[in-house]
């Protein structure tokens, strides 16, 4: 590290020049990790700088002053968005919290409407034609320095030069101080249980090559680890965290499949350690703009497989985010979550996910609710939702109505709170007043049954267990079976697939004494079910199979690997055989028993057909190991 400023560059004391700052100025204060720390330090200790106002996005270093009254007869302080060891006085109301979008914020300070006499930032040195990098706080420190009327730089030896539209020419900085010091420490993230199962989840939806937005807060951050088996993953994000460092040394951020700006990340800041300042420092991969650049939904849109993942305080039934503030208390900002949600969906193929643990306050609280707390702002509107995971599955909102929505949340809640907030919704009448509800219990078990079946075709079906919120994607299915399927499969010619049907179908589905999987085919962006396979608790030892596959993709062996799963989770749960009746007509359904089952019992039975036993275990072939 260079110890002493260059011989032609001309430096002032921090104390000489703060010291010229006026009573009354609008001070801004460089942001998060990026933020001139020596000079906040010097403008509050060793200043008589009264009646100041201090406009600053993230803060770390004025936690240390803002305990003490006499900080506030002396400055009025205006945050963009509310950090953790800024709560306490926020909650106090000794903060104004500023909500507006990172997209918007610049502009903010270029046209006035935030006027600012004094800038306060952090530059590396210059190089040899006189020009320092913002480094690690692009995002609206730039816009800050080119609309105050006075700048000043702490020139920083240990700031990273960094990539982008990150360069200040040392004639746009009315005074430099050299002070070389540390940057500030963002500690890692310690990834919970809650946070592990939320990306197990996360990891369902983020395909190989898609373009990831990670969002600010701990829980965005600490799913990453669960990506590290992906392929091709680009970033455009507007903060860099330890946590992406392990996917940028393994490649899987690779940047190769990005439609915009291909082979290099973007962003605006980064905040962690010393390690990772290191990593970005001349790092051409990196491209560091200005908030409004990278925030702008226009374009996020022009990465195609844009996927954001951002986190919430709450989300209500209907599916209302609330991300900065639990009633009338601020925690947070409402960032960039609604300006990366909106480009991701016009993004092709791109999508939003709102992760957060199920519970709060050490579960005693659920963060899945009936209506958003009394006081609690609404930033991201229902319309804007696609899917919603917390630590027990995911909710797929978009283009859904309230009562999927509903059973969608319900169900991905804490199981103890999933009654109530049934009981909750049918007093609002978002669903039927006959609803059953999901299971009460953790379905965790249930992933081991979820499952992939590629056919001769290349196409690629998944499996698994059927949910109370397919009710409606159940109801089309059926209703585009012809009459031939539909009677083979219930012996009567069913016509009405109807709510009162489905309640009493899935009644008894507890996924161990009975169990549906269902096969689902990707139709754009969405899965259509093209398969069911049943079975149905019979006797303590056996239970009832039964299937329906629609005719476009039948004879590919679907019936006959619905069979095989089936049998492998109803021997999970202590039954030896299965039994099936078939109508003699139904040669296909017949042999796929036969071939499974080479011992079956085959006999004509009172109902112009064929009863089936088969016993799970009368062939060697039959025998495996668990899991699927």
């Amino acid at each position: 590290m260079v110890s002493s400023p260059p011989p032609n560059m001309k430096t002032v004391d921090a104390r000489k020049v703060l010291a010229t700052i006026k009573k009354g100025s609008r001070i801004f204060l460089g942001t998060g990790c990026g933020e001139p720390r020596h000079l906040i330090r010097t403008l509050i200790e060793n200043t008589n700088v009264e009646d100041g106002v201090l406009y600053q996005m993230f803060s770390n270093t004025l936690a240390r002053y803002i305990r003490d009254d006499r900080f506030f007869r002396r400055f009025a302080l205006k945050l963009f968005f509310i950090s953790r060891p800024m709560r306490a006085a926020a909650f106090e109301g000794k903060i104004e919290y500023i909500p507006v979008y990172l997209s918007q914020l610049p502009k903010l300070f270029l046209n006035h409407a935030i006027g600012l006499d004094v800038a306060l930032v952090q530059v590396s040195p210059p190089d040899n034609f006189g020009y320092c990098s913002l480094g690690i706080s692009v995002d609206v420190t730039k816009a800050a320095l080119e609309s105050a009327r006075v700048v000043i730089a702490q020139v920083n030896p240990r700031m990273p030069r960094t990539f982008g539209d990150t360069f200040v020419h040392t004639d746009q900085i009315d005074h430099m101080v050299w002070y070389p010091e540390p940057l500030a420490i963002i500690p890692p993230i310690i990834g919970k249980s809650a946070a592990r199962r939320i990306g197990h989840y996360v990891s369902q939806l983020v395909g190989n090559g898609a373009t990831l937005q990670i969002g600010f807060g701990l829980l965005p951050a600490s799913v990453l680890e669960y990506l590290g088996e992906k392929q091709n993953l680009g970033l455009h994000t507007q903060l860099i965290t330890d946590a992406l460092l392990p996917l940028f040394e393994k490649k899987v951020i690779n940047n190769t499949k990005k439609t915009h700006l291909t082979g290099r990340t973007v962003a605006s800041m980064c905040m962690g350690s010393e390690k990772l300042y290191r990593y970005v420092h001349d790092n051409p991969s990196f491209y560091f703009r200005t908030s409004d650049y990278v925030s702008d939904p226009t374009v996020i849109a022009q990465n195609d497989n844009m996927i954001s993942i951002s986190s919430a305080l709450e989300v209500d039934l209907t599916g209302q985010v609330c991300t900065d503030s639990l009633g009338f208390r601020f925690f947070s900002g409402i960032g960039d979550q609604v300006d990366f949600l909106r480009g991701s969906a016009m993004s092709k193929g791109g999508f939003s996910i709102i992760a957060l643990p199920s519970t709060a306050h050490n579960g005693k609280v659920s963060r899945i609710v009936s209506h958003l707390s009394v006081g609690a702002g609404v930033a991201t509107t229902r319309g804007d939702v696609h899917y919603v995971v917390t630590e027990y599955g995911i909710a797929e909102l978009h283009g859904k109505g309230v009562y999927q929505r509903v059973m969608e949340l319900a169900q991905i809640a804490h199981p103890a709170f999933r009654s109530e907030l049934i009981e909750a919704a049918k007093r609002h009448h978002y669903i039927f007043k006959d609803q059953i509800p999901p299971l009460f219990e953790d379905l965790l078990f249930l992933e081991d049954y979820k499952s992939t079946y590629v056919l001769k075709t290349g196409k690629r079906l998944s499996f698994r267990p059927l949910l109370p919120s397919d009710e409606f994607e159940y109801r089309n299915f059926f209703y585009s079976l012809q009459k031939e399927t539909i009677y083979r499969r219930f012996f009567f010619p069913m016509e009405l697939f109807t709510h009162e049907v489905v309640q009493q179908e899935w009644s008894n589905i507890d996924y161990r004494k009975n169990m549906t999987l269902i096969g689902l085919s990707q139709k754009g962006v969405h899965k259509e079910i093209v398969a069911v396979g049943s079975y149905a608790e019979a006797t303590p030892t056996s239970a009832e199979v039964a299937f329906l596959v629609r005719e476009d993709f039948q004879n590919m062996g679907i019936a006959s690997y619905l069979l095989k799963q089936l049998e492998k989770i109803a021997i999970l749960n202590g039954y030896k055989r299965f039994g099936a009746s078939v109508l003699e007509d139904n040669s296909a359904m017949i042999q796929v028993f036969t071939k499974r089952y080479p011992d079956a019992k085959v006999a004509l039975s009172e109902m112009d057909g064929y009863r089936i036993e088969m016993d799970f275990f009368a062939s060697t072939e039959n025998q495996y190991d668990w899991p699927i």
